[in-house]
């Protein structure tokens, strides 16, 4: 049931995308959610300015999920995003920015969790 929608503000390859994608897979365990439910959208070439400035690379993870995960959960999952974007798009963790949305109310195939 977690979403994640990673923005870019530089272009991300179909190469990219794949590693981007298989890593956030990965990442999401951290909050105890499965991959299995997992959706994922990959946008770049966004517009993202950092107080102010865009001339270095920005990201922003926007995660939301089916009910809450601790706290130290949250923290480790940002850790990884902050990897992510450093190892696979050379953003530094200092431009990357994760936002985190609890939601009780979430419908899949028909029907509501």
């Amino acid at each position: 049931m977690p979403f994640i929608n990673a923005k870019f503000s530089t272009p991300v390859s179909p190469e990219k995308e794949t590693e981007i994608k298989t890593a956030l897979g990965e990442a999401i365990t951290l909050i105890g959610k499965p991959e299995r439910y997992l959706m994922v959208e990959i946008q770049d070439n966004c517009r993202l300015y950092f107080g102010g400035e865009n001339s270095e690379p920005i990201a922003f993870f926007d995660v939301s999920l089916l009910h809450s995960a601790p706290r130290a959960s949250y923290e480790k999952l940002t850790k990884k995003l902050c990897d992510i974007a450093k190892d696979i798009m050379g953003v530094d963790g200092s431009n990357v920015y994760v936002k985190f949305e609890e939601t009780e109310n979430w419908g899949y195939d028909g029907f509501m969790f």
